[in-house]
């Protein structure tokens, strides 16, 4: 019997024919099955597949392994050993305990995967040789041509679903999520929605692994591995039946299939396609997009990959810094010459700390010291470079206005001293402090390393300045010391003298800056 498509269709096509007479497969001198109802599958772009009936296979099967595998037209196959004596075929026969209309022919039937056996006898029959047409129109021809100008995974997604449409498509809701590299979020969940001149943009994070709803969905399912799901909403079918599914059937949807769009590494993200047509999607159009699902998940790829460069270029370098890489600055020797604030600040008493707290709790305290002076930073317009040990170089660059630059950098010191302030004076578990150096001046901000080791940062005189005068601070009782090229900017300073400073070579006119945290002690005393 043909199911769908006639067998020399030019577009996608799955049909099941019955086999006359005897059919045998064997391994060796072994039997493995034997039947007079063995039913052919012919497939676009498969070869053809012999089923025999679950009662007559000769040899023994183990119970259902681990694996299982999707097709949007057959369902999802579960897996069996062969067992003969000692030895075991592993996953060497499927089944589609449940298929779906299109295949229902091989329901209880046997697949057997061809290195499990090695004579195949047919008796009469020929099988089919594969005659595939070309499967092209206006989805195939903009991925091959339009869709590479296309710059965001947002504008692609509603092209695509577009273009679905156009082919004749009968999509009422297209949804792609993609699984993502960045510390905070998980990944992203794109929606489009016929009727909706908007996509609907979801960015998860990692606790979606822990939330109800996604935990019995489509979306983790086929995520896990678990092959995909397809189910007609018009049916009373509960099997694979998820929330979601009922909510789609509520709003007229007719049919609903989650197909795996893996990734070259290895993820596995998900595509799922909704049809409100009364007779749901065809066999033509649902292979068409499983034809397409690889090429799609290239496109899908490239955006992702383009974002995790830039997030964990963000995360790693900083915004300022990850966009200059990622914009073509690879090279050593690649920078500019800029005038910049630098502000160098150090956790105080680190060693003391880490001895008294134990190793994981002066870690959680090192980690909200970073969190709370990087959030300062750049509130006030500036950039974290680098954790350096215990300490955060921090840069604000001057542009246009340099009086901005050193006011950011000024108010950033305060803020800092005075929050840590805030925590010590709350009888918060984050007692720390810090001592904060700052000098304003021409540095090269770029790269310098070796070769293959690189690393973008600042080089210059005012970058060692504000660290020696953050040393410095320590030693004199204050726990902000700039130098004079900062005083414009602040508002109460007090004067320091020069100061001669560690391989510097002339003194630095520096001075203190007060904050209102100078009379919050925690058991040392601070100068006014």
């Amino acid at each position: 019997m043909n199911v769908h498509t006639t067998p020399h269709s030019t577009g996608y096509r799955i049909s099941v024919e019955r086999l006359k007479g005897r059919i045998a497969i064997y391994r060796g001198d072994v039997l493995l099955a034997e039947s007079a109802n063995a039913v052919v599958m012919y497939e676009t772009r498969l070869p053809p597949t012999i089923y025999i009936p679950r009662a007559d296979v000769s040899v023994e099967l183990s119970e259902e392994t681990e694996l299982q595998t999707f097709c949007p037209f057959k369902g999802t196959a579960t897996y069996h050993d062969v067992v003969l004596g000692d030895q075991r075929l592993a996953n060497s026969v499927w089944a589609y305990e449940d298929a779906l209309p299109e295949s229902k022919a091989i329901q209880g039937h046997i697949g057997f995967l061809p290195n499990a056996y090695d004579r195949l006898d047919l008796g009469g029959n020929t099988l089919e040789q594969p005659q595939d047409g070309n499967i092209s129109g206006p989805l195939i021809d903009w991925l091959m041509r339009g869709a590479s100008e296309i710059e965001t995974s947002e504008a692609f997604t509603k092209a695509l679903s577009e273009k679905m449409l156009e082919h004749g498509i009968a999509i009422q809701r297209l949804s792609i999520l993609v699984w993502s590299l960045h510390p905070l979020i998980a990944g992203k969940h794109y929606i489009w929605e016929k009727g909706e001149d908007e996509i609907s943009t979801n960015v998860p994070t990692y606790e979606i692994h822990d939330h109800p709803a996604y935990i019995n969905s489509p979306l983790r399912h086929v995520s896990n591995g678990l092959g995909g799901v397809r189910q007609r909403l018009s049916d009373d079918n509960p099997y694979n039946s998820f929330p979601i599914i009922e909510d789609l059937r509520a709003k007229g949807a007719t049919d609903y299939v989650a197909m795996p769009l893996p990734f070259s590494d290895g993820r596995t993200n998900v595509l799922t396609l909704t049809s409100d047509h009364p007779d749901g999607f065809t066999t033509e159009n649902l292979g068409l997009v499983f034809e397409c699902s690889a090429v799609i998940a290239r496109f899908y790829e490239v955006f992702m990959q383009r974002e995790n460069a830039q997030v964990l270029l963000e995360t790693y370098v900083g915004k300022r810094s990850g966009a200059r890489v990622l914009g073509g600055e690879i090279r050593r020797g690649d920078g500019d010459e800029i005038d910049a604030a630098i502000m160098f600040c150090d956790l105080r008493n680190s060693t003391r700390l880490e001895e008294k707290l134990g190793r994981t709790p002066y870690i959680s305290l090192l980690n909200g010291f970073f969190e709370t002076v990087s959030g300062i930073v750049h509130d006030n317009g500036g950039e974290v470079l680098k954790f350096i040990g215990d300490a955060v170089l921090a840069v604000f660059p001057a542009g246009e206005n340099s009086i901005t630059a050193r006011a950011n950098a000024q108010r950033s010191a305060i803020g800092i001293v005075e929050k840590l302030g805030e925590f010590r004076a709350s009888g918060s578990d984050a007692h720390c402090d810090c001592s904060i150096g700052v000098a304003y001046g021409r540095v090269t901000y770029g790269n310098v390393g070796s070769r293959e080791r690189l690393d973008f940062t600042v080089i210059g005189q005012a970058a060692n300045i504000a660290a020696r005068l953050g040393e410095y601070g320590k030693t004199v009782g204050h726990r902000i010391v700039v130098s004079s090229d900062i005083v414009p900017a602040c508002a109460d300073a007090l004067p320091l003298g020069d100061v001669a400073l560690h391989n510097v070579s002339q003194p630095v006119p520096s001075f203190a800056l007060k904050t209102a945290a100078d009379h919050i002690l925690d058991g040392q005393t601070q100068s006014p």
